[in-house]
């Protein structure tokens, strides 16, 4: 058991009933089931961790449990055999649309298919804020012999691993890594990475070919899963105009979800140099990314995945999460936001009027200009040192 430098208990955040599990054979587990049920952004994160697992594993056959759009990103993970995609429960705010028994049947048909996949080992993955414990628990009913979290909150003996989660403040790529150190899995390096599919670079080829004449171009994604991390459309589209003024064309790409907002950054063709992308599956949207000269995004999923292909990311950053749980590491970066009191939020509308991205969109053009490299075949993008990888912008009024 932890205990305090004075011996008088347990560590300051640690429970005494945690833990108390000790290492894991991983090498001696057939199926694997990882749990990372949320954005795609937090899937790309898990990278680093299902690289160490597949070290530890190789002969396992490792699965993610995702949501149905964090699944899209499992064609380009190489470590993993199969996805099981669910909108699950834990991951749905309540509301007046549920159905309490379409919710239960839905529970009942995933408890069926977590039994049916004969898992003998189940990992819990979670950011700061959220629970582990009710996939734990699915995980005990379907008879999953060792269920490995991160909770600072009882559990009882839902999980047979609990471990003491690091800081709150812990990027999600490390605190990904803790729990697998815990069961006595090593990393194998920090950066985030995946493969993009032959025919999905063969198409982003082509569709950058078809869209712009330039040998190089900017990528810009202006989605993200809620409206408070959302730069303003309008000011990404001044942003991008700005860009192409400067001598490179803009790509404005999104989710066919997103087509309205990527028409609103295209707004009336101010710039002939600022083209709209027709919605493309995830793994082309990817491979779009890994050929930009720079990417300029929110702190969303197209941050993460600039971060994973090692292209340059200008990124309006708002107040939502702190820079440090969440920023690149991989790839150069600038994060451009103005501090306020009101962050972290965590809210998913802005409650005020969006001060914390209240960025000029000449501040974002710089940003992304200044990342970009004068040479128009540069070495593969990766091997900066830590502190050349990122830094804050704020924005000046």
């Amino acid at each position: 058991m932890a205990v305090t430098d004075v011996g008088m208990g347990p560590a300051p955040g640690r429970h005494p009933g945690a833990d108390r599990g000790g290492p894991v054979d991983v090498a001696a587990a057939r199926r694997i089931l990882v749990v990372r049920a949320d954005n795609i952004g937090d899937v790309v994160t898990t990278t680093p961790a299902l690289r160490a697992l597949r070290a530890a594993a190789p002969d396992a056959r490792i699965e993610l449990l995702a949501s149905p759009v964090g699944a899209a990103v499992a064609p380009m993970i190489p470590e993993l055999d199969g996805v099981v995609a669910v909108s699950a429960s834990w991951q749905q705010l309540p509301g007046a649309a549920n159905d309490p028994a379409a919710d239960a049947a839905a529970e009942r048909e995933l408890l069926e298919r977590l039994t049916a996949g004969r898992y003998d080992l189940l990992l819990v993955l979670t950011s700061f804020s959220q629970s582990p414990w009710p996939v734990a628990h699915l995980g005990l009913l379907a008879g999953i012999g060792t269920r490995v979290v991160h909770s600072r909150e009882f559990g009882g003996a839902v999980a047979t691993h609990w471990v003491t989660p690091p800081p709150d403040t812990t990027h999600q790529v490390d605190r990904a890594l803790h729990l697998l150190a815990a069961i006595g899995v090593p990393h194998r390096g920090r950066e985030t990475s995946l493969r993009v599919p032959a025919d999905a670079a063969r198409a982003a080829a082509e569709l950058a070919a078809e869209l712009t004449s330039a040998g190089r171009f900017a990528l810009l994604a202006p989605g993200a899963s809620c409206a408070a991390r959302r730069y303003p459309a309008e000011r990404f589209g001044a942003a991008a105009a700005q860009l192409a003024r400067a001598g490179l064309p803009v790509l404005v790409a999104g989710s066919a979800a997103e087509a309205p907002l990527v028409e609103r950054v295209d707004f009336t063709g101010a710039h002939p140099g600022v083209t709209p992308v027709p919605p493309v599956p995830l793994p082309v949207f990817t491979a779009l990314l890994a050929t930009a000269a720079v990417a300029v995004t929110n702190n969303s999923g197209g941050m993460h995945i600039a971060d994973a292909v090692r292209t340059p990311v200008a990124v309006t950053y708002a107040g939502t999460e702190r820079p440090t749980d969440l920023r690149p590491r991989s790839t150069p970066a600038a994060l451009l936001g103005r501090d306020v009191p009101c962050a972290p939020c965590r809210q998913l509308q802005c409650p005020f009027h969006h001060e914390c991205l209240d960025v000029p969109a000449g501040d974002v053009a710089a940003a992304a200009l200044g990342l970009v490299s004068p040479d128009p075949s540069p070495e593969p993008r990766s091997g900066h040192r830590e502190e050349d990888r990122w830094r804050r912008v704020p924005s000046t009024t």
